[in-house]
């Protein structure tokens, strides 16, 4: 009786229990071992990486993008005009769930290519 009630108060306080938050916040909502490619978001910004995404897309079409919302505009903006040109599935994370806010930096994953089903058997290597 006692340990349902200490239950009950633990996941009515701190919500229920989530399997590697930190893992999932890092690679916008999914597992690593689901990750066929993670990009930051100084890569995208760089003149090439346009063109890289775009040849992983093609080379892939079962996976999903997984876009961070709070990048820059003009980023998110590329990249789904990207993904809807080639008729690709894609999520926009904005993670306002979370409770400390902080600026996106360079070093934070911006666009993540994974698979929506379960684990992948090679990550792209570029």
């Amino acid at each position: 009786m006692a340990n349902e009630m200490q239950e009950y108060l633990r996941t009515h306080l701190f919500g229920t229990p989530q399997l590697k938050p930190d893992e999932k916040r890092a690679f916008l909502g999914n597992f690593r071992e689901r990750v066929a490619m993670a990009v930051t978001v100084g890569q995208l910004r760089t003149p090439k990486a346009e063109s890289v995404i775009k040849t992983v897309l093609t080379r892939y079409p079962q996976y999903r993008i997984y876009l961070n919302g709070r990048m820059g505009k003009t980023l998110i903006n590329r990249y789904m005009r990207l993904a809807v040109a080639l008729d690709y599935p894609f999520t926009i994370l904005a993670q306002m769930g979370v409770r400390v806010q902080r600026d996106v930096t360079d070093r934070d994953f911006g666009l993540v290519i994974a698979s929506p089903d379960g684990k992948i058997k090679r990550p792209v290597v570029l």
